[in-house]
């Protein structure tokens, strides 16, 4: 397995994992989408830093 079939077979298993958590409780979708945003901001401040 190359790094790019690693990367899709990480991101179907996520996806899978809060596919079911957002039926679960549908109210965890803010916190989900939050926690993306706040880590996507940081990684971005972090790269324009360097």
């Amino acid at each position: 397995m190359n790094h790019l079939e690693i990367s899709g077979l990480v991101g179907g298993i996520i996806s899978i994992v809060v596919g079911i958590l957002v039926i679960a409780w549908p109210r965890i979708i803010a916190y989900i989408i939050g926690g993306y945003l706040l880590i996507v901001g940081i990684i971005a401040v972090v790269a324009a830093l360097r």
